[in-house]
């Protein structure tokens, strides 16, 4: 049986520039022939991830990290061994596993990893120390490898099997030289676009040197940023069922998660310009929807976008589009079993549309015992 969790959000953020392209303007795309303001969804991702650390949602053993510095991560933790020697085998054996390292010691992409797989990859490592035997003067890497013993690099590969990461099962990741380990999302989240048309603005700065000389009647930098503010529709949907067999079959850990990251995902702000912004707007709109068939992003609820009006704001008119345009779709696609709770400040979500929470944490605590409910009856 299909289950789905899809989060639908609105927020309005004041004058920002969240997200930055490759010239410093504020991502934007085109959708329903205007111009839209854009947060991408890898932004969004990097900030739940950051989420789950940062407000403590999921024990540390429960997140993963993303780096090209996997030999350092594993000399730190083999802390007790000469560090040198340390680096040493530990390229040796994932040499051996199937991974290439860069001549500064650095994997040649980024590795996603569960902090279990680093800590089970640090034990093994420590455990068969004597086995590597790894040449002082010739360190290339055809003879680190040759010198790996017996089936170290067959050992390490088998360790990578997720580590219950949450966020490596939620987000998924592929390793380039070694596809059996893996793994596929369990959730999938849209690039965020605005519900309205929107005109890029520009900020002219200038900055005063503290201590310039008093002749000098100019600033001592000028400049100008780019900025824009609008309302976001935010849709990401979970998939219980595959988030379930990432993470082992641990039911608990799973209904955990599906708690984290839907505090995680409302509390998602990206930190771009910030300091110059501090554009920090929680969401109007928070809507959860257990689906049963498949998912449904109502984005198209604003492929004609939503217009100004003096007297009811942007976010409460695309609250009232997003519910209408719900009602229509469901109507067609959708199941009688599906299952609606809401977190709404606007006002204008419709109150037979599922159930009301008052706060995140109601939100939190409702989306999880839905889950558990859904986990349950399936079996």
């Amino acid at each position: 049986m299909s289950l789905f969790l899809e989060f639908h959000v609105i927020q309005n953020f004041a004058p920002s520039n969240l997200n930055r392209d490759d010239t410093g303007a504020p991502k934007d795309a085109l959708f329903g022939g205007h111009r839209r303001a854009r947060v991408s969804s890898q932004c969004t991702k990097r900030t739940i991830r950051l989420g789950f650390k940062e407000h403590q949602l999921l024990p540390p053993q429960n997140c993963g990290v993303r780096t090209l510095k996997l030999r350092d991560l594993l000399v730190e933790r083999l802390c007790a061994r000469p560090a040198d020697e340390a680096a040493m085998k530990v390229e040796a054996v994932l040499s051996a596993a199937g991974l290439k390292f860069k001549d500064d010691g650095n994997t040649e992409y980024l590795l996603f990893l569960g902090d279990g797989e680093v800590s089970a990859l640090a034990s093994m490592i420590d455990a068969s120390w004597d086995e590597v035997v790894v040449s002082a003067e010739k360190k290339s890497k055809k003879d680190a490898k040759a010198g790996a013993a017996g089936n170290l690099g067959k050992k390490a590969k088998a360790l990578l099997d997720g580590g219950k990461a949450v966020d490596v099962a939620l987000f998924g990741r592929m390793l380039a030289d070694m596809p059996a380990v893996n793994q596929h999302a369990a959730c999938q989240v849209a690039h965020a676009i605005s519900t309205h048309r929107v005109e890029r603005e520009f900020d002219y700065f200038t900055a005063v040197d503290d201590r310039g000389d008093e002749d000098s009647a100019g600033a001592g930098m000028i400049g100008q940023v780019e900025f824009n503010s609008a309302t976001f529709y935010r849709f990401a949907v979970l998939d219980l069922n595959k988030l379930l067999g990432n993470l082992q079959d641990d039911r608990e850990l799973a209904l955990a998660a599906v708690h984290a990251f839907t505090l995680a995902l409302a509390r998602a702000i990206p930190t771009g310009k910030q300091n110059s912004f501090a554009a920090h707007n929680p969401p109007e709109f928070v809507g959860v929807c257990l689906r049963h068939a498949a998912p449904m992003n109502l984005a198209n609820a604003f492929e004609k976008p939503v217009a100004p009006r003096r007297d009811e704001s942007i976010t409460e008119q695309s609250v009232r589009a997003m519910a209408a345009y719900k009602d229509k779709l469901e109507a067609v696609y959708g199941s009688h079993e599906d299952q609606w709770l809401a977190l709404d400040l606007s006002g204008q979500w419709p109150t037979g549309s599922g159930a009301a929470t008052k706060s995140l944490q109601e939100l939190a605590d409702a989306v999880q015992a839905v889950a558990t409910k859904a986990l349950t009856e399936k079996g």
